[in-house]
């Protein structure tokens, strides 16, 4: 780390700290340095870091593990008031705020995709369908939430693809809630990816906003 020089310290290291986060020296579920340690890394005291640390924790980077030490949980502090956002919001909200992200996605997708993209999208698919028949809804929801955050990826848009895993936790557990609706056969996914490998975003959108309705009728 390089040495702070000691003027408004907390905000240096609060600074300081930020960009060793996003940067990836310290990806999420990992246990940054203890306080003596980041104290002689950034030339400061102990009190300092703690001021600091503190503030990261209230923002959602980090998270501290009494008598273990201090985690981080995030890299973008946008990302985490969003996700507390979902947390409260209305299941039909989240499925509004869908029909706009899913239909620029499917589009987009459709005309962009690569065959990278789309051998991953049917692995996908694959692990869907296998939990689902084993009745696993915490690994359909967790398969069905990665399908669509795929789908955002083959748009090849990054902000699309950043804004849909912004909204991942939230689309998991409106998933999960569902809980037997959501393990009933259909085939509405393999016909979204049929669209999108034929490249055809017509179809493509269609069928996104058909899946978007089923589950609004699933609440």
């Amino acid at each position: 780390m390089r040495n702070v020089a000691r003027t408004s310290l907390v905000d240096a290291a609060i600074g300081e700290l930020r960009r060793e986060i996003a940067d990836g020296t310290w990806p999420v579920g990992t246990k940054i340095p203890s306080e003596s340690q980041l104290a002689q890394s950034l030339g400061m005291s102990r009190l300092s870091v703690r001021e600091a640390v503190r503030v990261l924790v209230h923002a959602g980077l980090l998270h501290t593990r009494q008598g273990d030490g201090t985690y981080v949980t995030a890299t973008d502090e946008s990302r985490v008031a969003l996700r507390r956002r979902l947390d409260t919001a209305a299941a039909m909200d989240i499925i509004d705020v869908r029909r706009g992200l899913d239909l620029v996605a499917a589009r987009l997708a459709a005309g962009r995709r690569t065959d990278e993209d789309l051998l991953a999208l049917r692995e996908i698919l694959a692990r869907r369908a296998a939990a689902a028949r084993a009745g696993d809804l915490d690994g359909f929801a967790d398969a069905d939430v990665e399908f669509h955050v795929r789908v955002a990826d083959a748009a090849h848009n990054a902000l699309l693809a950043d804004l849909y895993r912004g909204m991942s936790d939230a689309l998991r557990d409106s998933v999960r809630d569902q809980e037997e609706a959501a393990l009933t056969p259909d085939t509405s996914h393999e016909d979204l990816l049929g669209a999108i490998e034929d490249g055809d975003p017509g179809r493509a959108v269609a069928l996104s906003i058909a899946i978007l309705d089923q589950q609004a009728r699933d609440l």
